[in-house]
């Protein structure tokens, strides 16, 4: 693994459709895509395609921070992959892994030179137990 790349990871108790559903669809994107629970996605866009767009709000409830989170899809392969270009330029992987009836997320996603590696990593981690959490609940 590339020094600047950081990988998380999740397994989910449900199957590959129903992961990838939840993992792509607005309507479901709005209830998981959060770090945690003081931060809220109003809106998102998902054009799921390669050279389509995915776009997202993610902001503090109280109003004090927001921004929009948008990439472009590189690569999209039905329940398995999906490969994306963010607006900085730098990529991200997800794979969708099928293990019996679980389904095993891992992301990759080049590092930014912002913010420590390990912030970076808890909040994509938060985010990633979120989902696993929203999935397993409904």
């Amino acid at each position: 693994m590339d020094s600047n790349q950081i990988t998380v990871q999740s397994t989910i108790s449900a199957d590959s459709k129903k992961v990838w559903d939840y993992y792509n669809l607005p309507a479901h994107i709005i209830h998981w895509n959060f770090a945690s629970d003081d931060w809220q996605c109003p809106w998102a866009k998902i054009d799921l395609k390669v050279g389509g767009k995915y776009s997202a709000r993610m902001e503090a409830k109280d109003g004090s921070f927001g921004f929009e989170f948008e990439a472009t899809y590189d690569k999209v392969i039905d329940q398995k992959l999906i490969s994306y270009t963010m607006e900085d330029g730098r990529k991200a992987s997800v794979s969708f892994e099928v293990l019996g009836n679980k389904t095993q997320v891992t992301i990759t996603f080049d590092a930014e030179n912002e913010n420590p590696v390990e912030m970076q990593q808890g909040g994509w981690q938060a985010i990633l137990d979120n989902f696993k959490k929203y999935t397993e609940s409904h």
